[in-house]
């Protein structure tokens, strides 16, 4: 909280500065209410960054116009804020016009188009519109392997987000292919004792959990747990309910023996 407030004040400090020898309508002051927005952003004041966001907005516009990528980039972060209020059809707006600039301005090839993509499937994800959240990672998993290679950080996380959509839909065969891939990669690029791969590993359980096949699950669960208490601090929320899933299945292989 302490750097918050630091970075804050001294936002707030370099603001005033701005408005007085630079005048309101100047970019750097866009680029200072960006600033601030992104701090209440981290500390999960959302109102307080959608204001800020907003100012950002209405500055861009008027002095960089409609079709610059900062105003992209504001969209995006408003739909950030949206998204994280829980206002899905707000945020798939900003999302949408996010994409539209992107495409017109950065081209579709664009790392950038790939994250919009991701956003877009991560709002249909929770909304649960799957076959929306599928097509736009498939795009986003298309566009990354183009633009940023096979072992990109970021290939596995949309293979996670892919074995997410097709678990939620009761496609575990789907599920676990993108799980392994994402286990695969993560491990290349990350290392075995990485708490991303205690999350692979965990969501594989989950999977062999539901499709019934609990020593599978229990092996999985104590895989995610040995890697958790390597990489985690002792008190972490997630160990706690990584030993619940391997007692629970242990009791439930005792009770099918």
């Amino acid at each position: 909280m302490g750097d918050y407030s630091k970075a804050l004040s001294y936002f707030e400090k370099t603001l005033a500065l701005q408005l007085k020898t630079l005048g309101p309508n100047h970019p750097s002051v866009a680029t200072t209410y960006i600033n601030l927005g992104s701090v209440y952003y981290q500390m999960d004041d959302y109102s307080k960054a959608l204001n800020y966001y907003e100012k950002t907005l209405a500055l861009d516009l008027k002095t960089l116009g409609p079709n610059h990528p900062s105003v992209a980039t504001t969209y995006n972060n408003l739909g950030n804020v949206y998204s994280k209020m829980g206002d899905y059809s707000k945020a798939l707006s900003y999302y949408e016009k996010t994409l539209e600039l992107d495409m017109k301005t950065l081209g579709p090839n664009h790392p950038s188009v790939a994250t919009t993509y991701n956003n877009l499937g991560n709002v249909y994800s929770n909304m649960g519109d799957y076959s929306k959240a599928l097509s736009c990672y498939e795009k986003t998993l298309e566009l990354e392997l183009k633009t940023l290679g096979p072992n990109h950080p970021s290939v596995a996380t949309t293979y996670n987000n892919l074995g997410n959509v097709y678990s939620n839909m009761g496609d575990y065969s789907k599920a676990l292919s993108y799980y392994e891939k994402t286990l695969e990669l993560d491990m290349k690029t990350l290392g075995p004792n990485h708490p991303s791969v205690a999350t692979t590993y965990n969501n594989l359980g989950n999977v062999y959990s539901n499709m019934g096949d609990y020593s599978k699950a229990l092996s999985c669960y104590q895989k995610a747990l040995e890697v958790m208490r390597k990489s985690l601090p002792a008190t972490h929320a997630s160990i706690n309910v990584c030993e619940r899933a391997v007692a629970d299945m242990s009791k439930k292989l005792m009770r099918l023996s």
